[in-house]
C-alpha cells in the first residue's frame, strides 16, 4: 500500500475552514463505523478542532475508553500519530447509546456537551439492509430523533450535520437535493414500533415500505423529515451519500475496512465463494471513495456554521455521471487486479460473472453455489469436520438479493450542490477537501482497492502475494480440468443413454402424429 498521506504539508498554506474549526468542538456519533473513522481522521488532519466527543457505547466487554484506544490505533491513524500526536490527544470517547433514552448520557458529560458543543456529525446507524423494522425505526430514526433532542439544548450549535443515504427516497426515479416528505409521520411510526409485536410488525411491513426496497431506506426517509423539520431551531445540513467505498488519496489510497455491500461481493468472489450476480453491466455503479464523502461533511458542516440559513442544505453525495463508470467495467478491472493480487485463502478459481437474466443467475446459482456447497458439507461430513458451506452460502444468497435491487435499476442523482462546494472553498482549502472525482482513474482507483480490500479486511499480508499467485495459478489449472471431466461426463451420458433419448423423442413425435390426427386437424384447417 502506499504510505500515509504526509500532513505536515498542510501546514504550508491558509485554511479558512482549518481556522473555523480549531474554535470549536464537536460531537460525532457513528465514530466505530467505517465513514465514521475517516470523518475523525480528516477532521483531525485538516481542520484540527478544540475537543472532538465521539459518543461510544460499551461493547463487547470493552468499556468506552478501551473501543477509543482501539478506534485511534487503528492503521487509519498511522499518519497522524507520526506527525500531530497532540491532535490525538483532543479525541475523548463520551459514554452513550442511541438507543437509550436520552443517550444514557450521565449529567456531567450531558452539561458539557450542552455548553461546549459548536458542531453535531450524526453518522449512527445500522446499515444492515435485511434488519427487522422495529430494529431499524429505533436505531435509525428514533436514534436521530434523540441526537436532535439534544443538539436542541446546545446553546451555542453552529451546524448539524445528518448523514442519510442517496438512496432513501428510491421509490422515485429522479431525486433531486430537495426534502421529500417521508411516507409516514415519524413520531407515530416510534410510536407504533415501541408497543406492537413483531409478528404484526413483520405482517405489516411490506405495506408500510410500498416501492422502498427494505427497512432501512424506510427507516432513514423517515430520519431525514425529523432532521429538516429541526432546521427552525438551528442550522442543519443533511448529505445523502451513494455507495461509499473505498478511499481514493486519504488517509492512504485504499483503506476499506468492512465487507459491507461491494466490498462483500468482491472478497466473495475473489474466494472464488461467489460465482454469480444478478446485475445489469451497462448500469453505472453510483460509486463514491470515502474521502469524498468525508471532505464534502466537513466542508458542509462549515457552509452551514457560517450562513446559518433557517433553511436546510441538502446535498446528494453521488458520482452523477461526472466520471462514469459501469456495473460491468468495474467488474473486468476487478477482476484483472483481483488475478494479480489475488486472496490467499481461497476456495476456487475466482472466475465468476454478472447475468443481465434472472433465470440464468438462479441457475448459476443452484449449479455453482449450493450443489458444490452441499458437496463440500457432505465431504466434511465423513470427514468429521463441522459443515459450513451450505449455511455460508445462504447467508450469501441473502446479501446478494439485498444487493441485486441496486445493481438492477438506474437512477438520475442531481448533485449541483455537491458541485458548488468547490466554488465555495478557498484555492487551498479546495485542494485540501476535493470533492470533484473528474481525475480519478478508475483502475487504479481499482487496484488500491483490492489491496486494500486484502490487508484491511482479510489481514492478508502483502508479504503473501507471491504464494497467493502461486495457489491462483494451481486453482485455475483444477478449475479447467474440472470444466473438461464435467463436459466429458456429460457426453458420455449422451451417449450412454442416446437410445433412451431417441426412444422417449420417438414416443412424443407418435403422441403428436396420433393427436393431429385425432383431431383431423387438416381438415379443420382447410375449413377455417
Amino acid at each position: 500500500m502506499t504510505k500515509p498521506y504526509d500532513h505536515r504539508a498542510f501546514d504550508n498554506g491558509t485554511s479558512e475552514v482549518g481556522d473555523w474549526f480549531k474554535t470549536r468542538s464537536i460531537l460525532i456519533t457513528g465514530a466505530t463505523g467505517f465513514l465514521g473513522k475517516v470523518l475523525v481522521e480528516r477532521i483531525a488532519s485538516v481542520a484540527p478542532v478544540n475537543k472532538m466527543y465521539l459518543l461510544l457505547r460499551p461493547k463487547k466487554g470493552r468499556n468506552v475508553k478501551e473501543r477509543l484506544d482501539d478506534v485511534l490505533n487503528s492503521p487509519l491513524f498511522d499518519g497522524l500519530r507520526d506527525t500531530y500526536p497532540e491532535r490525538l490527544a483532543n479525541i475523548c470517547a463520551v459514554k452513550g447509546d442511541v438507543l437509550q433514552e436520552g443517550l444514557g448520557l450521565s449529567d456531567q458529560d450531558l452539561q458539557e456537551l450542552i455548553k461546549e458543543c459548536n458542531v453535531v456529525f450524526h453518522c449512527a446507524a445500522n446499515v444492515r439492509f435485511d434488519q427487522k423494522l422495529k430494529g431499524a425505526v429505533i436505531t435509525n430514526t428514533l436514534g436521530t430523533k434523540r441526537v436532535l433532542q439534544l443538539a436542541k439544548q446546545m446553546t451555542n450549535l453552529d451546524a448539524f450535520v445528518h448523514v442519510s443515504t442517496a438512496y432513501c427516497h428510491c421509490d422515485r426515479k429522479v431525486l433531486e437535493e430537495v426534502s421529500y416528505p417521508a411516507p409516514h409521520d415519524p413520531d407515530k411510526i416510534i410510536d407504533m414500533v415501541s408497543w406492537m409485536d413483531q409478528d404484526m410488525l413483520t405482517t405489516i411491513t411490506p405495506s408500510l415500505l410500498g416501492e422502498l426496497p427494505n427497512t432501512y431506506a424506510y427507516s432513514k426517509a423517515l430520519s431525514e423529515q425529523l432532521v429538516t423539520e429541526h432546521a427552525k431551531f438551528f442550522p442543519v445540513a443533511l448529505s445523502r451519500p451513494s455507495i461509499v467505498m473505498a478511499s481514493w488519496k486519504d488517509p492512504f489510497p485504499g483503506w476499506i475496512e468492512n465487507l459491507n455491500g461491494p466490498t462483500g461481493l468482491l472478497v466473495g468472489a475473489g474466494k472464488g465463494v461467489i460465482r454469480s450476480m444478478h446485475c445489469r453491466a451497462n448500469y453505472y455503479a453510483d460509486i463514491i471513495p470515502v474521502d469524498i464523502c468525508v471532505n464534502a461533511l466537513i466542508a458542509l458542516a462549515w457552509k452551514t456554521g457560517t450562513t446559518k440559513s433557517t433553511e436546510p442544505y441538502i446535498c446528494n453525495l453521488t458520482e452523477s455521471g461526472n466520471n462514469p463508470v459501469t456495473w460491468g467495467e468495474v467488474l473486468d478491472i476487478g477482476r484483472k487486479h483481483l488475478y494479480n493480487n489475488p486472496f490467499t485463502l481461497t476456495l476456487w478459481y475466482p472466475d465468476g460473472s454478472i447475468k443481465a437474466s434472472w433465470i440464468l443467475h438462479i441457475l448459476s446459482v443452484i449449479f455453482f453455489h449450493f450443489i458444490p456447497a452441499y458437496f463440500i458439507d457432505a465431504l466434511l461430513v465423513l470427514l468429521r469436520k463441522k459443515p459450513f458451506m451450505v449455511k455460508t452460502q445462504n447467508r450469501i444468497s441473502g446479501g446478494l438479493d439485498v444487493l441485486q435491487y441496486y445493481t438492477t435499476k438506474e437512477w438520475e442523482f442531481k448533485n449541483e450542490n455537491l458541485l458548488k462546494i468547490s466554488d465555495w472553498l478557498s484555492p487551498y482549502d479546495r485542494k485540501v477537501l476535493y470533492v470533484n472525482n473528474s481525475s480519478l482513474n478508475w483502475d487504479d482507483y481499482m487496484h488500491n482497492y483490492i489491496l486494500g480490500a486484502r490487508e484491511y479486511c482479510c489481514k492478508e499480508d502483502p508479504a503473501t502475494l507471491p504464494r497467493a499467485r502461486k495457489i491462483l495459478k494451481r486453482l485455475y489449472y483444477l478449475d479447467r480440468i474440472t470444466t473438461c471431466l464435467c463436459y466429458i461426463f456429460v457426453l458420455w451420458m449422451l451417449w450412454k443413454y442416446s437410445s433412451v433419448f431417441v426412444s422417449i423423442a420417438n414416443a412424443i413425435s407418435n403422441i403428436v402424429s396420433s393427436n393431429y390426427s385425432a383431431f383431423n386437424i387438416p381438415e379443420i384447417t382447410e375449413k377455417l
